[in-house]
C-alpha cells in the first residue's frame, strides 16, 4: 500500500468493450495518476461480469471525493456499474462482535494497537461480560448486550442501535457465537464479517473440529466469509488449512485452528477494508 493519500475505485459490471479505456479515460482527461490497476472477468454465473479495482493518486485530481462522485456518476449509470470509492485518509470504522473466545479479539486489539490495521474501534460488543476489563483497558468502549432464547429480537435491535451510533464501516463477528437475524443480514449485507473454524463449506456450524475429527480429515482450516442469513453460507473471503495426522486430538486440532483464524480474519479483514473484494452471489473476485 502506498504512504501517500488515495482514492480507491471498486466496481462490477456487466462484462463490454472499452470498460477500462473508459473509466482511466476519465482519469487521465482529470490529470488523474493510477497508482495501481486490478481487472477480472468471470463468465461463471448467467452474465460475464467484469470488475475492476483502480488507486489513484488523490493530490493529482483537481476535485476532492464528492466531486468525483458527481463527475463519474454518468459513466457508472452508462455502464451499470456496482461501484464505491474511498479514501484513504479515512480511517474505516470497525465494531468487533466476540463471545468467550479470546484470541481473535485479541489478535485484532493487536493489530489495531501496533497500526498494522489503521482503523478505528469505535466498540467492542459481547453476549459475555469476560472481556470488559481487557477492552476497556485499550481505551475502548464495551457494550454487554445478552441474548436469550426469549429476548433475541430486542437484542439484534439494540446491536443495530450500537452500530449505528457508532458510525460503523464493518462489523467483525471475532468468534461471536450467536447466529444473527435475518433482518441484521440484509440490512448490512456485505459489511458483516465471519471467522468460521473451518475450511468451508465443509463442516458447517457449532463444533467444526470435533466433526473433524471424526472424520479423520487430513486438514483442518479456518475461513472468512460475508454473513448472510444462510448460516456459514456467505461469501468466501479467505481461507487457510493446515496439516494433521492421526495422533492429533480435539485439543490438538482447536489448538492449531485458533493460529489459522486469527491469520485469516486479519487477512481477510485487510482485503475487505482495502475494498480489494467485489462480491457477487455466493463468489468473490479477491484483488490481493
Amino acid at each position: 500500500m502506498h504512504s501517500k493519500r488515495f482514492f480507491t475505485l471498486s466496481a462490477s459490471c456487466p462484462d463490454r468493450v472499452g470498460i477500462i479505456a473508459r473509466v482511466s479515460g476519465f482519469i487521465a482527461e482529470n490529470k488523474g495518476w493510477i497508482l495501481e490497476s486490478s481487472y477480472h472477468s468471470d463468465d461463471s454465473n448467467d452474465e460475464t461480469r467484469y470488475f475492476m479495482r483502480l488507486e489513484v493518486k488523490a493530490d493529482s485530481l483537481p476535485f476532492n471525493l464528492s466531486e468525483f462522485r458527481e463527475r463519474f456518476r454518468p459513466i457508472a449509470e452508462e455502464m451499470q456499474m456496482d461501484w464505491k470509492i474511498s479514501d484513504s485518509a479515512v480511517k474505516k470504522r470497525v465494531v468487533i462482535m466476540v463471545s468467550q473466545q479470546e484470541h481473535c479479539l485479541y489478535d485484532l486489539l493487536a493489530r489495531w494497537q501496533s497500526k498494522e490495521l489503521d482503523i478505528e474501534i469505535p466498540c467492542v460488543i459481547s453476549n459475555h461480560e469476560t472481556f470488559r476489563g481487557f477492552v476497556e483497558w485499550h481505551g475502548i468502549p464495551f457494550h454487554y448486550v445478552p441474548v436469550q432464547a426469549d429476548n433475541k429480537q430486542a437484542a439484534y435491535d439494540e446491536i443495530q442501535r450500537l452500530f449505528e451510533e457508532a458510525r460503523g464501516d464493518t462489523m467483525v463477528l471475532a468468534r461471536y457465537m450467536q447466529i444473527l437475524s435475518t433482518e441484521l443480514c440484509h440490512k448490512f449485507s456485505e459489511q458483516i464479517i465471519n471467522i468460521h473454524h473451518s475450511f468451508l463449506p465443509s463442516f458447517v456450524g457449532a463444533k467444526p473440529y470435533h466433526q473433524a475429527y471424526q472424520r479423520g480429515v487430513k486438514l483442518i482450516g479456518a475461513t472468512c466469509h460475508y454473513v448472510t442469513n444462510e448460516l456459514d453460507q456467505g461469501p468466501i473471503i479467505e481461507q487457510d488449512v493446515i496439516r494433521i495426522d492421526h495422533s492429533d486430538s480435539v485439543d490438538d486440532m482447536v489448538r492449531y485452528g485458533k493460529d489459522i483464524e486469527k491469520a485469516v480474519l486479519a487477512r481477510g479483514l485487510r482485503y475487505h477494508l482495502e475494498d480489494r473484494v467485489l462480491a457477487h452471489g455466493k463468489k468473490t473476485v479477491v484483488f490481493r
